[in-house]
């Protein structure tokens, strides 16, 4: 029963019983507070210095790229800039020389092209094309075929006047030689800025690729790379190893995107299949860019073998001291478990005492919330009194405004009787209901309460009896429960509501030995835990956030059950479901003689002549507004704060056609207390009581008078004033002693 052992022995101590002097759970925390710094001081070193050991790996691993990439840019640079002289020399031979007359020097050209290549390595050849692409002269062959480049992309281009400087074509194996270059294009334009043609110089891919793998052969997880700026590969090593890898390197696109000169990134390789560290420069002015990348893989792998025998070595006496700690616990345990049968008599003890606080704050709570309720009851007769009298003057041009507060308090009303009904102080209007037509008539209401994802299912109610309880208190009740059940199925889900008679033999579980009838209400939501479901119908408490839920809805339930003679009871498990069933009496335990409690007219009965009546009402306020209604209806009101003062009135011979009295005032006599005294002295005298409160409207029915239960409609108070002005107007005044 009792698992809190540092609570216990102060609960024991308070019951004067004698204890071990052993606190288990001292004890316990001492062993768990042992292995936890057992565990986590190693860890937090060796995380600490992991994560900084990992930092410098990476670091490490990404200066030794960028001294890579820029020795790769360094090689680039100069291969580029003897292309970009050759270029010029070949320029400044040919001047402005149309097609034509190159043509007519192709021999001479032929044989410089062919020198200047043969003197630099990484030229595989050299070619002049005219301004249509046409092949003019070439280094490799004379006289040249026909060829022509017209149709390429890197060709179009050097048409326009403003086109780049240089351009560069992607990877491709040259006819003559059979060896894989790539060609750079430089145009040629006269003075005026036609396009005369391009220059053509054909690089050798081995040249950068054999240089490359120099670079690497220390470290094979090591790539080097020449992309133009496009991300196509002109040179890697080593070469793509992803299976389908693409022609182009798109993770570096999106990085020059972001920073066109140089930049460290951590991507997903497309051409590896691996993430990587990448180092990417550009290649001086041209439209090229050399990389260098190692795989995050390699990097973590060096990193836990250099750090994995330090972590391997600090966590061995480790383990000795966490075995140590679990022996001690598991003995621990087994004593505690020794110790708790000794207690557990005593902790049945402490568990009663509890529910009876438990109960006594529930009692200071119900109390609390039923003074608010008829305080606020107090507050909407003012409001309601005169919004009547703003009706009855033609409103003033204030129509919209008067309407939008009497709909504010309809509402306000609305809040009240749910509080006074939790708080078991809601006057009821109890009546026999034919649970079949009461199930015709409100299915729809319940239905909308349930929204469109759950379905409704009601079982026939026909061979089901009849009950005695408040119709609006039950119709509350099953929408309260149909609103936790669509709050319970959020995707949807299956409301039933079925019958059934039952005879309680002898008093149990709150019921007593009578025939009820039990409303099942069964939803196939996500279901409650125990602890949650022991809980359920305590007032204010709810699982829902904030703004979703008050904890008034099946505290509601429960209260309506019992006031009416029976109880709810709940079974729940967790994402079957929940089933609620409500036990109400078949017939009210007693009949109630000479006394009624006005219902809500339906239509407002109009009173003829006037008459006096004498007004007890210890709030001014709301006197005030019953007073001036009395006035419009033609009647003489005269007040009184108090039932003392009333009947002290009344024993000096004055007369009334109507006494209507508050019942809870202050003073020796209360409302009740008024009225049975003017029924024993005054019998013929019509009295009529205001309450609140459910306990003294059951007090008030013995004393044989009507009662109206607050806040009263006015049509109600009109409805009494025509009913005495019929029945009581002859004697009014002769029955007084």
């Amino acid at each position: 029963m009792i698992t809190n052992p540092e609570s216990s022995a102060l609960d024991i101590s308070a019951l004067e019983i004698p204890v071990p002097p052993r606190d288990f759970g001292a004890t316990r925390r001492m062993l768990m507070a042992a292995l936890v710094a057992s565990i986590v001081t190693p860890l937090l070193f060796l995380v600490t210095y992991g994560y900084f050991g990992y930092q410098t790996r990476v670091a490490d691993s990404s200066e030794v790229i960028d001294r890579l990439a820029r020795v790769a840019e360094e090689q680039a640079v100069k291969i580029l800039d003897v292309d970009q002289e050759m270029s010029l020399r070949v320029m400044s031979m040919l001047g402005t020389d149309g097609d034509a007359q190159i043509r007519a020097r192709q021999q001479q050209l032929h044989h410089f092209l062919q020198e200047t290549a043969q003197r630099l390595p990484p030229v595989a050849s050299i070619a002049l094309f005219g301004k249509k692409g046409d092949l003019l002269v070439s280094s490799g062959t004379y006289p040249v075929g026909i060829l022509s480049i017209g149709d390429h992309a890197e060709f179009r281009p050097a048409q326009v006047p403003d086109a780049a400087a240089i351009e560069v074509s992607l990877p491709e194996r040259a006819p003559a030689t059979s060896v894989d270059v790539f060609n750079t294009s430089t145009p040629r334009y006269d003075a005026n800025g036609r396009f005369l043609g391009v220059i053509y110089i054909s690089l050798r891919r081995d040249a950068f690729l054999s240089f490359y793998e120099q670079l690497t052969s220390h470290d094979r997880a090591l790539t080097l790379g020449l992309f133009r700026k496009d991300g196509a590969i002109l040179a890697r090593s080593p070469p793509p190893k992803a299976r389908r890898a693409p022609t182009n390197n798109q993770p570096l696109v999106d990085a020059i995107r972001v920073s066109n000169r140089d930049g460290r990134i951590r991507i997903n390789s497309t051409l590896d299949g691996v993430e990587k560290l990448l180092v990417y420069r550009k290649v001086g002015a041209y439209p090229l860019y050399v990389t260098a990348g190692i795989p995050v893989s390699a990097v973590t792998y060096r990193w836990i073998k250099q750090d994995g025998l330090i972590a391997v070595a600090t966590l061995l006496p480790c383990c000795g001291i966490w075995l140590l700690v679990l022996f001690s616990l598991r003995r621990l345990k087994a004593e505690r478990i020794a110790w708790e049968r000794w207690r557990a008599e005593f902790g049945m003890r402490l568990s009663a005492e509890a529910t009876g606080r438990q109960m006594k704050r529930m009692s200071a709570l119900g109390n609390l919330v039923a003074n608010v309720a008829h305080d606020f009851n107090n507050l909407l007769m003012v409001v309601k009194a005169n919004m009547e009298l703003a009706r009855r003057k033609g409103f003033n041009g204030l129509e919209k405004e008067v309407m939008a507060v009497e709909r504010a308090s309809a509402g306000a009303e609305v809040l009240a009787r749910r509080l006074l009904s939790v708080a078991r102080k809601q006057p009821l209007r109890q009546e026999e209901i034919n649970l079949q037509r009461w199930f015709e008539d409100d299915a729809a209401l319940i239905r909308t309460s349930l929204g469109d994802r759950v379905s409704l299912s009601i079982s026939s109610f026909a061979d089901i009896w009849p009950v005695h309880v408040d119709a609006s208190e039950l119709q509350s009740a099953l929408i309260n429960l149909a609103v936790n059940a669509k709050d319970a199925m959020p995707d949807g889900g299956e409301f039933i509501i079925r019958g059934e008679n039952i005879e309680v033999a002898h008093a149990s579980g709150g019921l007593k030995a009578a025939e009820y009838v039990v409303i099942a209400c069964t939803d196939t939501g996500v279901g409650m835990t125990r602890s949650v479901a022991q809980r359920a119908f305590e007032p204010l408490f709810t699982t829902k956030t904030a703004s979703a839920g008050t904890g008034l809805g099946l505290a509601q339930v429960i209260a309506m059950c019992e006031q009416a003679g029976g109880t709810a009871r709940i079974e729940s498990v967790v994402g079957e479901g929940t089933t609620i069933r409500l036990y109400l009496p078949r017939r009210a335990a007693q009949t109630e003689t000479g006394t009624r409690v006005m219902p809500p007219s339906q239509a407002p009965a109009k009173a003829s002549g006037k008459g006096s009546i004498l007004l007890v009402e210890d709030n001014e306020e709301v006197a005030a507004g019953l007073a001036a209604v009395l006035e419009v209806f033609g009647w003489r009101a005269q007040h009184e704060l108090t039932g003392d003062a009333a009947l002290r009135l009344l024993d000096d011979g004055k007369t009334f056609d109507l006494i209507l009295s508050d019942i809870q005032m202050p003073g020796v006599n209360n409302g009740i207390d008024v009225a049975e005294k003017v029924r024993r002295r005054w019998p013929r005298q019509a009295v009529a009581l205001m309450t609140g409160y459910a306990d003294e409207l059951e007090r008030a029915k013995h004393a044989g008078v009507a009662i109206l239960s607050k806040p009263f409609n006015i049509d109600d108070l009109q409805a009494l004033l025509q009913s005495v002005h019929v029945a009581a107007s002859p004697v009014a005044g002769s029955g007084k002693a």
